[in-house]
């Protein structure tokens, strides 16, 4: 696949290889999940935005989401699924697990999943996952899955470089002839094959998969729920999804959401 000068998105080479959802490719949005949540009315599953630029991205609880211009992917996706079937931590677990299964095809197995569904390279962050719902006076909930991975995104082309607190890292770090659109082409078909599984037989195709992904798994970590700090070992997830602690007793306790950190020396 030929690459562009600026590897801009191309609408027509993406809806190509997805010719039964429908691709919005724009250069600047305020944000990818709100553009499918402004739009959901006249949406089908499966539909997808993509953009070069997001003014006001948005991470898991509230943080924001560095976009610049052009070097990164920013893609939302629209999906519905029956309430009965919903299980929120459940589907973050299988969407993370479903893209770190396909971007290690090109990185020769270095990712790995902090949870619930943040995707790290080198024990740095690469790319991160939001999951929106919407409930109308249906039995259905409207499903906004926001995925962000830095592609070519360095400390030479991003204007403020200490906006970023954390440790981060890029797909050009370690892969050559990237490409966005045949990434993002990949990731659609990925999305929506693991999104028929989940909606078929929920979390279980995940589970066993994620324990081979899982970053912090028999580590000694901290877990902060609100105010709340809670020290173990990470033990892995539940078929639910939901985080195991091994607290100081033996205990196995279960969280369904909480910032999990390792736990330093």
């Amino acid at each position: 696949m030929q690459t562009n000068e600026l590897n801009l998105f191309n609408k027509k080479i993406i809806q190509k290889h997805n010719d039964k959802i429908t691709i919005f490719v724009k250069k600047f949005v305020n944000s990818t999940n709100q553009y499918i949540l402004e739009h959901i009315s006249i949406l089908k599953p499966g539909d997808t935005c993509l953009a070069e630029y997001q003014s006001e991205g948005r991470g898991r609880g509230g943080s924001r989401w560095f976009s610049p211009f052009e070097n990164n992917i920013y893609l939302s996706m629209y999906w519905k699924l029956n309430k009965k079937k919903m299980i929120n931590t459940g589907l973050s677990i299988a969407i993370g697990v479903a893209i770190a299964e396909l971007l290690n095809k090109i990185t020769n197995k270095k990712i790995k999943l902090k949870w619930p569904n943040d995707l790290y390279m080198n024990n740095k962050k690469l790319a991160g996952i939001l999951i929106e719902l919407k409930q109308n006076n249906d039995n259905l909930i409207h499903i906004v899955i926001g995925i962000g991975i830095n592609v070519k995104m360095s400390k030479d082309n991003i204007k403020n470089k200490n906006f970023i607190i954390q440790d981060w890292i890029s797909l050009k770090d370690e892969t050559e002839n990237i490409e966005k659109n045949e990434i993002s082409i990949n990731i659609i078909k990925t999305l929506i094959k693991s999104l028929i599984l989940f909606e078929k037989e929920g979390l279980k195709p995940f589970v066993e998969k994620w324990f081979k992904l899982d970053i912090f798994l028999n580590q000694k970590i901290k877990l902060l729920v609100n105010s709340d700090i809670n020290f173990g070992i990470e033990r892995g997830i539940n078929k639910h999804g939901a985080l195991l602690i091994e607290n100081s007793y033996g205990k196995i306790i279960s969280y369904i959401n909480g910032k999990i950190f390792l736990k330093e020396n």
